[in-house]
């Protein structure tokens, strides 16, 4: 592998030490050589849509440790999505706004509070989100003041509307990433509201780019952080 023979941080050469461990000879930079080869091997895992729990078990690792990692990768798939918008905000877009809410709570109504909303931007086939604030923290109010009822049914009725636009444009590129995130979603047997907004990232991440593209990110950015 590469790794063996250029710096993981600055690309210069690297030589062998009598301990076994790799030093650059520009940066002084030291590391091992089986703890870069375990990063990589879990940056392709996370790139192919393996879970930390799948890994843990192929791997023979710690889950803990594997699932520490991913949340790594997690917050540098989002710098990823920034630094990216950052050379795209300057283009037209498109935009469409979207509830995401658990299959489970679809049903009830109430559950409006617990939806996330996000705006999805399409910069010329390149996808961008942003998250909007939730109502959840607004639910005691619109109990107080009797309008719970209102702002459900009037949620049923946006989701009702939501629906035949998707429909009638089932090729826009924005719908699809729309699919592709209910499905990515599911892999992860529950987000937390806390958690949303990164996973929304990855997903963003992902459905940019190709397996070998997110790879390549990846290492860059993870190796480049240390």
């Amino acid at each position: 592998m590469q790794w063996y023979k250029e710096c993981i941080y600055c690309h210069h050469h690297v030589y062998h030490l009598n301990d076994g461990m790799l030093k650059c000879s520009r940066c002084k930079a030291k590391y091992s050589p089986e703890r870069v080869n375990k990063v990589v091997t879990l940056i392709d895992s996370f790139c192919e849509n393996e879970n930390a729990l799948q890994a843990s078990k192929r791997l023979r690792l710690s889950y803990v440790s594997v699932h520490r990692y991913y949340e790594e990768f997690r917050k540098h798939s989002a710098r990823i999505c920034e630094d990216e918008y950052e050379t795209l905000r300057h283009k037209p877009c498109e935009y469409e706004e979207y509830f995401y809410l658990e299959r489970s709570k679809r049903q009830r109504s109430e559950a409006i509070f617990d939806a996330h909303n996000f705006i999805t931007f399409d910069y010329e086939g390149h996808l961008y989100t942003i998250v909007m604030p939730t109502l959840k923290k607004y639910r005691q109010q619109f109990i107080d003041d009797n309008l719970e009822d209102v702002y459900a049914s009037e949620f049923i009725r946006f989701k009702r509307k939501s629906r035949l636009i998707k429909v009638s444009k089932h090729l826009n590129k924005i719908v699809r990433f729309w699919d592709y995130l209910e499905k990515a979603i599911l892999t992860y047997k529950g987000v937390s509201a806390e958690n949303f907004p990164l996973y929304l990232k990855e997903i963003e991440f992902k459905f940019n780019h190709d397996a070998a593209a997110r790879k390549a990110l990846l290492q860059q950015y993870y190796f480049r952080s240390r």
